[in-house]
Parts: C-alpha cells; structure tokens; sequence
C-alpha cells in the first residue's frame, strides 16, 4: 500500500486535476484505488447534501467505490478559507479528528490512497493547527502541485522549504499549467521548468497542459497521459 499527501503551492494550482489523474493512472494499471479530501469548501447544496466538485472527482476514481462522506467528511457552502468557512457555520475543526477519519481508511490498503489538501501548504485548520498536519501526524509523503504561472519558482522552493521543515518527504511534484500566457513563449518556459527540475529536492512526475474543461472522468484520464506514478507504485 502506498499513501501521499497532495499539496499546491497555493490555491487553483491544479491538484485535484493531478490528484484524480493519477488515482485513474494507477486504476489504468489494474490497482485499487482511494482519493481522500477530508476538508471541502466551496460545497453546493443537493438533494443528497453538501457536494462539492473536487471532491466528486476524486470519489469517481476511486476503486473499489467509496461513499461520499468517506472521501469528504467535512464540507462547507462558502468558497472560501476551510478555517473561516467552518467558522461561518459554527464547527471547529481539529486535526485529531481528521486523523481519526483517515487512519483506518488507510488501513485499508488500497494499492493508492492520495489524501488532497486544501490551497496550500500553510492552510489553518484553527487557530493552532495546519491542515498539513495531517501529513505529518499520518507520516505521509507530500507531492507538491506546482501552478505554472509567473512567480511559480519562488512558490514552489518555499513549499518545498516548509515541507522539509515540516519533517515529511517530498516524494515528488508536478507542474500544471495554470496561465497559458506563461507558457506563449515556449524557450522561456522551458527555462522555467528546467529551473524547476534543478531547484527542487524530488523528481518531477509529470507536467500537464491546460486540459479542456471535460467531464471530471475525462479530465482525469486525459491528464493521467502526462503523469508517471511516484517510486514504489
């Protein structure tokens, strides 16, 4: 069983679109799969409750299938801040609580299990504690989603930096195309992503393109074509 923390270097970077791509990628080559996203906000109100889109994406990559409240067990309507948007609907959340949610599901042994965090890396969970926590508690490998944009470099050594200080290993990152004016000239983007690929302390798993807005199923495999899984799966 392998298990890794998903990060970004900041919100909208692309790690539910690298998350589920790689959940498909491992599904692709016949592994039991489980993508995990223990805070949502940003929900809309269904018949069936709170649903949001991320979470959605990774639920549908998930094999053998998991019920809603498995992948997301906190959710909540304002698209904003977890720790705020809990705060405008009277819940604190805790850190030990999503410990106790996920450890048994990673005692499940999945083949995969990605666990998706929330913008990046320093997003609270209260006043005390980060929702990265929970990669350090879990012991848990990061992978780093890097949105590539203009400022992207410094964004991503500074994740980097904090999760080393943070004690996990980077087991990986990958770069998501974000602004494609960014990438209008093809040698200045190069030069980005090898500086990149020199800079952080762990190999590169694959850079995506700006992918049409398809179906979450279709984005998925559509980006698991860019992807390699970490060493070990």
């Amino acid at each position: 069983m392998s298990a890794y923390f998903v990060t970004g270097t900041d919100t909208d970077a692309g790690k539910t679109l690298v998350t589920s791509g790689l959940l498909a990628l491992a599904r692709r080559r016949g592994l039991t799969t489980l993508g995990l996203k223990p805070v949502a906000s940003g929900c809309e109100t269904t018949s069936e409750g709170l649903r949001n889109a991320d979470t959605l994406a990774l639920q549908g990559q998930s094999h053998p299938a998991a019920n809603y409240t498995m992948v997301n067990p906190f959710a909540f309507a304002p698209a904003i801040a977890p720790h705020l948007a809990a705060r405008r609907t009277g819940v604190r959340l805790a850190l030990d609580d999503l410990v106790d949610h996920a450890r048994p599901l990673l005692a499940e042994q999945r083949d995969l299990t990605l666990i998706e965090g929330a913008g990046g890396w320093r997003v609270p969970l209260n006043g005390q504690e980060d929702l990265s926590a929970l990669a350090v508690r879990l012991e848990l490998p990061v992978i780093l989603v890097v949105g590539l944009r203009l400022g992207c470099i410094s964004h991503a050594r500074l994740t980097a930096e904090a999760i080393r200080a943070d004690g996990p290993r980077l087991a990986g990152w990958v770069g998501s195309l974000v602004d494609t004016a960014f990438a209008a000239d093809t040698s200045l983007y190069r030069d980005n992503l090898a500086t990149l690929e020199a800079t952080l302390p762990a190999p590169c798993l694959g850079v995506l393109p700006r992918l049409a807005s398809d179906p979450p199923w279709a984005m998925a495999k559509a980006a698991a074509d860019y992807l390699m899984l970490p060493d070990g799966d």
